[in-house]
């Protein structure tokens, strides 16, 4: 495993700092997403103590930050709600038992150098998740923003309920949360480190302190490691491993891109099979701690680079930080709900674009219907998310085949000689339409006494190309055709000289070699 960056043997000023500014956002922040994943807002604070700190031992990036994430949360929600409802003690449960299964398989492909994983999503199919994930994160959210009660019928059905029913909408609460969404949107553009987030709560408290505010707040902040810790629902580890093993591949993506942007910009090398560590303990860490799955943030880690973040010691500040603040969480308890659901809004509106899916119509039409379904599938499922990845991820892979097997067959006469060029990939799957082809042409051309195959257009042949190629030889052969080889590319040198034997060398034309 690649070793990480040499870490000085404690934090410089600048982590310091940058520690303390990254926990200023993610107190807010991780109640607002523990909130969004279906379980009491205090077990944000739990999953951005342990997992930042753990994360910092083991991560490549100096900058990332761990913890609650809209993506992620989402996804929890999504791949829990099938098996029980949100805020029920079986529901939490499960959301820690969640945590463990993701932690465990991130640590496991980062043991196994699967970092390459990183880039298994196509960028369709990220797109098209991306945007319409954030944008049921956002109805998710509606319910709050108004201060009711959510409405039944799953995500959409509920925001919808929500807004059809202005008569029952808490005004204040609605007041709060669109100028939370405001504030935090402004803040960022005027300097992304800008507390919006610490001036909307401390602002939103102050109002529900001073106008006996009376709609919906945080309640009761229980300030001792969660009572569910020591007895998590084991019999339903089953049917957790494969909603795991999607949040663990998609909730990956982000933390990656966040490093390999910021080591591409600062020209220092990364590693994603430690990051794939970093979050497979850190994930360890939440399940352990009763909370649940956790990932990178981009806007927290955009704050510590910002702040002058120095080393990976900035993520273990973040999390020392948070712990320190536990025993004074109380001062939360009459904090209005809306302002953490305008925080999230806040959080995921950038991300609902729609200008790369309108691109790719342009630039490719069967990669745009693997986006636009996978963002058509992503809002029909909802709140089974997971499967609308596993479905966008096959029809990446389909569509990638389809394209494969699409050979072109370019052919030219000179003389009594006929030069055929095959454009595509030789493959097991698409070596049977260039053999029938090849017939076609030689039926069109009974008077060519001899064949050229210009390879040199072909992006690979592997084993069962090759074999078709010997087939096609031999055949032109017994047809007393006298075919050549030209432009054989050198990664396939090996597989034809191999298939072909003796014959390779005297079929090869001069410009072949």
């Amino acid at each position: 495993m690649p070793s990480a960056p040499r870490t000085p043997p404690w934090p410089a000023l600048g982590d310091l700092v940058a520690g303390v500014s990254v926990a200023l956002v993610l107190i807010p922040q991780s109640m607002a997403y523990a909130q969004l994943a279906g379980l009491p807002p205090y077990l944000g604070l739990w999953a951005g103590v342990l997992p930042p700190v753990l994360a910092a031992l083991f991560a490549s990036s100096p900058y990332l930050q761990t913890g609650p994430v809209a993506m992620t949360s989402l996804l929890t929600l999504g791949a829990l709600s099938a098996f029980a409802a949100p805020t029920t003690e079986e529901f939490i449960g499960l959301a820690a038992l969640l945590a463990l299964v993701v932690g465990v398989v991130r640590l496991g492909l980062g043991a196994i150098r699967g970092g390459f994983l990183a880039y298994f999503m196509s960028q369709p199919v990220l797109k098209g998740f991306t945007s319409a994930a954030a944008i049921l994160i956002t109805l998710t959210q509606v319910p709050t923003l108004l201060g009711v009660p959510g409405g039944a019928g799953g995500i959409v059905l509920g925001a919808v309920d929500a807004l059809r029913h202005p008569a029952s909408w808490h005004v204040p609460s609605a007041l709060l949360g669109l100028g939370t969404i405001g504030l935090v949107l402004g803040a960022r553009r005027l300097h992304p480190l800008m507390p919006g987030i610490l001036v909307a709560v401390v602002g939103a408290l102050l109002f529900s302190a001073l106008s006996d505010f009376s709609g919906p707040t945080l309640g009761s902040i229980p300030i001792s490691l969660p009572d569910h810790v020591g007895s998590l629902p084991w019999r339903m580890l089953p049917a957790l491993i494969v909603p795991g093993g999607v949040i663990a591949l998609v909730g990956f993506a982000e933390p990656a891109a966040i490093a390999r942007v910021f080591a591409e910009q600062d020209r220092t090398p990364w590693s994603p099979n430690r990051e794939f560590v970093s979050q497979g303990v850190a994930n360890l860490a939440a399940g352990l701690s009763g909370a649940f799955p956790v990932g990178g943030s981009f806007s927290r880690s955009s704050v510590a680079r910002l702040a002058g973040a120095r080393s990976r010691w900035t993520g273990a500040v973040t999390g020392v930080v948070v712990l320190s603040f536990l025993p004074f969480a109380g001062v939360l308890e009459g904090l209005p709900r809306a302002v953490l659901g305008g925080i999230v809004i806040a959080a995921v509106a950038e991300l609902i674009q729609f200008r790369p899916l309108m691109a790719m119509v342009r630039d490719s039409r069967l990669q745009a219907g693997v986006g636009w379904i996978t963002f058509a599938l992503t809002l029909v499922l909802a709140p089974r998310v997971d499967i609308a990845v596993l479905a966008g991820v096959g029809l990446a892979g389909v569509a990638h085949l389809w394209r494969e097997l699409l050979i072109e067959v370019r052919t030219s006469r000179d003389g009594d000689a006929l030069r055929i060029a095959p454009v595509g990939v030789l493959f097991f799957a698409s070596a049977p339409p260039l053999d029938d082809a090849i017939v076609t042409e030689l039926a069109r051309h009974p008077d060519a006494s001899k064949l050229v195959l210009d390879l040199s257009h072909l992006g690979r042949i592997d084993y069962t190309g090759a074999l078709v190629m010997r087939r096609i030889i031999r055949e032109a052969g017994r047809a007393g055709v006298d075919l050549r080889l030209s432009g054989i590319p050198a990664h396939a040198t090996r597989v034809l000289r191999a298939v072909l034997g003796e014959d390779f060398e005297r079929l090869k034309t001069a410009d072949g070699e």
